[in-house]
């Protein structure tokens, strides 16, 4: 069984208070070389669900709507099956990553001598 992960949010009057703002990696995800290498760091965690929501980050930088058309999915699919909870199916995972001009690489673990 699944257990549904959770994570407090702080609000908006919160973060005012504290001087702080809210952090979204899409606003860091510029340039083709700034998604390469944040993807890269992602499939280095070894964590799927990481990679889906990674994969949601880079789709929104993009434009949600644009990349579901390209890849041949409805925006509502797309943004649940990206989402915390979402666990989208490989053939998903594949059609955005062509949508966002992406592939997977497979490299060796490097295994301590």
């Amino acid at each position: 069984m699944r257990t549904k992960k959770t994570t407090a949010k702080p609000t908006k009057a919160a973060l005012q208070r504290l001087g702080v703002a809210r952090f979204d990696v899409v606003d860091y995800l510029r340039s083709e070389r700034d998604i390469a290498r944040y993807m890269e760091a992602v499939l280095a965690e070894n964590d799927p669900a990481l990679l889906a929501a990674a994969l949601g980050d880079v789709a929104r930088a993009r434009g949600m709507a644009q990349v579901a058309r390209a890849a041949g999915v409805s925006r509502e699919h797309l943004y649940r099956a990206l989402s915390a909870d979402g666990n989208p199916e490989l053939t998903t995972v594949v059609k955005v990553l062509g949508a966002l001009g992406l592939r997977l690489s497979v490299k060796p673990i490097a295994v301590p001598a």
